[in-house]
């Protein structure tokens, strides 16, 4: 319980409904009118800390415990323990075969027909062949119907991932390698090595719950490094157009250097089959997006592409136009032949990384989107770990990093996908596609792979987002336009570690400064806002109250202390209200919005009410939440600064320092060092507070509301909280 430590005498007396009569002994001997005084009774939660907060407590675990044996506790658990692990129970349970089955096998086949085609584009992008594309749309889609959690997410190959594997990879085989054939095998090794690194990234993200991480990158950034992005995706698939190669790189001077050079090396021939296969790539996509009867065009888009290729190359057979070649027919082999060389581990890591936080970002996105869309929750670390589980199956089965893809799970939700049946069904047609159509595919344009690709990253241009930002937020718009910029000049990593480095300085900044508010109260009321954004609201002389709108601790401390020292020098508006004064006398300090303080922030506050009061200046303060009184507690501010001197409301406090400045007003005696002394009776607010009198004592239909409400802690927390 809070009992105070001050000079005055306190003879409580507390009545049935909680209300306490203090009586002051004031000085001169003379007896002070009895203050009624309602005291409120506030409990602090005794497991709420960071590391439970990230790692909370596993309620199996804990009736584990009540049991004997290990097989009591499995019965118990089971199902529990099984649904965390496999997600998939939760639909199956529920599946209705009537209503879902087909919606699952036709959004299936959709997506498999999507997805074949953009595989093998993705693959060559990656600098691989295209068989390992359609290997990582088999197996790794299997593993995530399983293990991932959104009933909608499409999961293989994509652009972004597929950019950033070649970007990261081709240095190290360059620096590496003597020969084509060395340097083919070493590639095709380094890339499942690197599935694996994102796999374990991302399981381990997913058990220990560190999905939060990503939030802080930007949305700004990301839209301005998949922009830049998707432009240099489309200028390296020129060299399938233009029927030359040009330099592998990611940074657009030397791309557009090298397609200058090799323009005496121009062919027609790819570039009129692949720029009419792009035309009509993008009119099926657009006549899909904003028609509905032509919805089935958006899908069949890729897979129309290379059947018009392949009838081409069937019927004129020409000579300028490269194809795919063979590709081996079958299920894809183990990756026990590429033994894992953990002597490329610290090279590759960097961009492992990379990429686990790009897919996170592009999965974990839409994902969300999709279960908010269709009714049901998403768990995010669950999702992290359903990714990472498919990258380690797509590690042992010769394929590279896979992700959650934008395009593919829009088609999936569009076509009416119920669960994560329609992944078993691409699963089975890719299979399909592996054991009869390779001898097909030999015959695919490399254009009309190259189309595809252009196709698909051009709807990630999102200059939409620059207008927006330039509307909205010209911070943002700063962050987005450094990112594109570096990107492009400088290159992914250099672009992404900027943009990223960027905004967290933006964060640092924000958290560092955070935003204050001087308060008054609204004509009326008892509500209490800035005044800035309210220039009605009433402000009293002698008085200034503030809000501080964020947590306080060592990274804001020293700015926050420097605008609470700066209300000593705050000069009241002419229409403020109260007996005029010289000077300020009380600052209330606001603390509903603070949701944390350290340690820093207790010895500050004692620095802070020495200062102050060795100006004759007494802080109060208003509604701190239980986790920051505990630690007020703990670090004794509640002693020094006295309990009376802790108030629910703003207005209760107000109530206070107006009815002392009244007192000194009316020549009182002097006050002792404790404010209670000199508190009168509060059911009646002088009349130059307000015009609207009626206020202080009709609140709310409650007599005791009359009264300033103090906070005061249980004895059961006060033995427990601190001493």
């Amino acid at each position: 319980m809070y009992t105070s430590g001050s000079h005055v005498d306190f003879q409580s007396a507390t009545s049935e409904k909680g209300q306490v009569s203090f009586t002051g002994l004031g000085g001169r001997g003379q007896d002070r009118a009895v203050r009624s005084v309602r005291v409120l009774a506030m409990e602090h939660s005794q497991r709420h800390n960071s590391v439970e907060s990230l790692f909370p407590p596993d309620p199996c675990k804990e009736k584990s415990e009540q049991k004997s044996g290990f097989s009591s506790w499995w019965k118990q658990n089971q199902s529990v323990l099984l649904e965390r692990i496999f997600p998939c129970i939760v639909w199956m349970r529920a599946y209705d075969w009537k209503q879902d089955f087909r919606a699952d096998v036709m959004a299936g086949l959709t997506v498999g027909t999507m997805l074949i085609p953009q595989a093998m584009s993705y693959a060559r992008l990656a600098g691989l062949h295209p068989i390992y594309g359609l290997y990582g749309g088999f197996i790794p889609v299997l593993t995530y119907a399983i293990f991932g959690s959104s009933r909608q997410l499409a999961v293989g190959p994509v652009a972004m991932v597929s950019l950033l594997v070649s970007n990261g990879i081709m240095p190290i085989v360059i620096a590496h390698t003597s020969t084509p054939e060395e340097a083919e095998q070493l590639y095709t090794a380094l890339s499942i090595h690197l599935a694996f690194l994102v796999g374990m990234i991302e399981c381990v993200m997913g058990l220990v719950r560190l999905g939060w991480l990503i939030r802080f990158i930007s949305h700004s950034v990301v839209s301005g490094f998949t922009t830049a992005s998707a432009i240099i995706i489309g200028l390296s698939q020129a060299k399938s157009f233009l029927g030359y190669d040009i330099t592998g790189s990611t940074h657009i001077s030397e791309l557009v250097k090298s397609i200058i050079d090799g323009l005496d090396q121009f062919k027609w021939q790819p570039f009129l089959m692949g720029s009419v296969t792009l035309g009509t790539l993008l009119l099926m996509k657009h006549l899909g997006k904003n028609y509905k009867r032509f919805r089935a065009l958006r899908a069949a888009g890729p897979i129309s592409a290379l059947v018009m290729g392949v009838l081409f190359v069937k019927l004129f057979r020409p000579a300028s136009i490269q194809l795919v070649g063979e590709i081996p027919q079958g299920f894809p082999p183990t990756s026990f032949q590429y033994s894992l060389d953990f002597t490329y581990t610290l090279q590759l890591l960097p961009y492992a990384c990379l990429v686990s936080g790009v897919g996170i970002l592009e999965s974990v996105g839409i994902a969300k989107a999709l279960a908010s869309k269709n009714g049901y929750e998403l768990d995010s670390n669950q999702e992290l770990f359903g990714l990472g589980v498919a990258n380690l199956f797509a590690c042992s089965f010769s394929s590279y990093p896979v992700t959650g893809s934008f395009s593919r799970s829009a088609v999936s939700n569009e076509s009416g996908a119920k669960t994560g049946l329609f992944g078993i069904v691409v699963f089975i047609l890719v299979g399909a596609a592996l054991l009869f159509l390779t001898p097909v595919f030999t015959d695919i344009p490399q254009c009309a792979l190259a189309a595809i690709v252009v196709s698909a990253v051009i709807g990630l241009v999102d200059y939409e987002e620059a207008i927006f930002l330039w509307h909205v937020d010209k911070r943002d718009l700063l962050l987005w336009t450094t990112t594109f910029i570096f990107t492009l000049l400088l290159g992914i990593e250099v672009g992404v570690l900027i943009g990223v480095g960027l905004s967290l300085v933006f964060v640092i900044y924000e958290s560092a400064n955070p935003h204050t508010a001087m308060l008054g109260r609204l004509p009326g009321t008892t509500v209490y806002r800035n005044i800035e954004q309210y220039p009605d609201a009433y402000t009293y002389h002698g008085i200034v109250l503030m809000r501080i709108d964020a947590p306080i601790y060592f990274a804001n401390i020293s700015v926050i202390k420097d605008r609470l020292r700066s209300c000593e020098h705050y000069c009241p508006r002419k229409s403020s209200r109260g007996v005029e004064q010289d000077r300020i006398h009380f600052i209330i300090f606001e603390m509903s919005p603070v949701t944390y303080v350290d340690s820093s922030a207790v010895h500050a506050i004692k620095e802070l009410y020495h200062d102050l009061k060795a100006r004759g200046i007494q802080l109060a303060i208003c509604n701190p939440n239980g986790k920051v009184m505990e630690t007020f507690a703990k670090g004794g501010v509640p002693e020094l600064l006295g309990y009376e001197w802790y108030f629910v409301r703003v207005h209760d406090a107000l109530q206070t320092c107006l009815a002392i400045l009244e007192a000194k007003h009316s020549n009182e005696p002097e006050p002792v060092s404790d404010v209670e002394s000199q508190v009168p009776n509060l059911e009646q607010e002088s009349n130059s507070v307000d015009d609207d009198q009626t206020t202080v004592g009709q609140w709310v239909d409650d007599s005791q509301l009359h009264a300033p409400l103090l906070l005061r802690r249980t004895n059961s927390d006060a033995s427990s909280g601190g001493s």
